[in-house]
């Protein structure tokens, strides 16, 4: 996910698993995708208003998008469309497809933009980010990774690697630092609203070696938005998605 300095030279795409190591990642991606996903709704549904229009950038399947909508807490008449370069196929939003650069939607179309852990698969993400606040009206939410504690940059690497390879979804194996993202936001003109730099967002022993300090989330209101109202604000701090530093 790296957005500032260039990386080392990214690795070749990394041939599936297969056989007995394909079944195994297969099995321990479940419980990890499922507590990552309970605690994604968490953290989004309180931003959002009665009427909000959400783009989930990246859906794949769209799971994210529609866990949102099923929440319990999701204000009435909230409404979310993914977009993704190839439509899978069944999905339970709408999926836009588009060409991987330029978002084919008119500017300030959606309340509340999420990028959830896409950037690091991304050649250019200065350029997706733009084309993210341009659509958004209000909030962009990223969630990705951070190059922060010992061993950081190898165990990114080796979580990233485990829940992307079984798909065949090649990885850059590049990250920010906590700096660089300060520098994404300014080079952007985002004004930072909320800011996880810890998450407990796997089970418990998962967590411990691969969440915590590496998951960075940073909720974001794009250039020319209102100042943060009040009442998205509050209610996401009382549900603990307040800064943490």
């Amino acid at each position: 996910m790296g957005l500032v300095t260039p990386q080392p030279p990214t690795a070749p795409p990394v041939a599936p698993p297969q056989g007995p190591a394909r079944w195994l990642m297969s099995r321990l991606h479940g419980p990890v995708y499922a507590a990552r996903l309970r605690e994604l709704v968490r953290r989004i549904t309180p931003l959002l208003r009665s009427g909000d229009a959400i783009l989930d950038v990246g859906c794949g399947n769209g799971t994210l998008a529609r866990a949102i909508l099923d929440a319990p807490a999701c204000p009435p008449g909230v409404t979310a469309t993914g977009l993704e370069r190839f439509r899978r196929g069944g999905e339970p939003i709408e999926v836009i497809q588009y060409d991987g650069g330029t978002i084919p939607l008119p500017d300030r179309s959606f309340d509340l933009v999420i990028l959830a852990d896409v950037l690091h698969h991304e050649d250019e993400p200065d350029r997706l980010i733009a084309e993210c606040a341009r659509v958004s009206r209000r909030l962009l939410v990223i969630k990705d990774h951070q190059v922060r504690g010992p061993l950081a940059q190898q165990r990114i690497s080796l979580i990233d690697w485990a829940a992307n390879a079984p798909y065949g979804v090649r990885c850059l194996y590049r990250y920010n630092t906590p700096g660089q993202w300060e520098q994404v936001r300014a080079r952007h003109g985002l004004r930072l609203v909320q800011e996880l730099r810890s998450m407990r967002l796997y089970p418990p022993v998962v967590n411990l070696l691969f969440g915590r300090a590496l998951q960075y989330m940073a909720v974001l209101a794009v250039p020319g938005a209102s100042a943060a109202r009040g009442a998205a604000d509050a209610s996401a701090t009382q549900a603990g998605a307040g800064p943490i530093r």
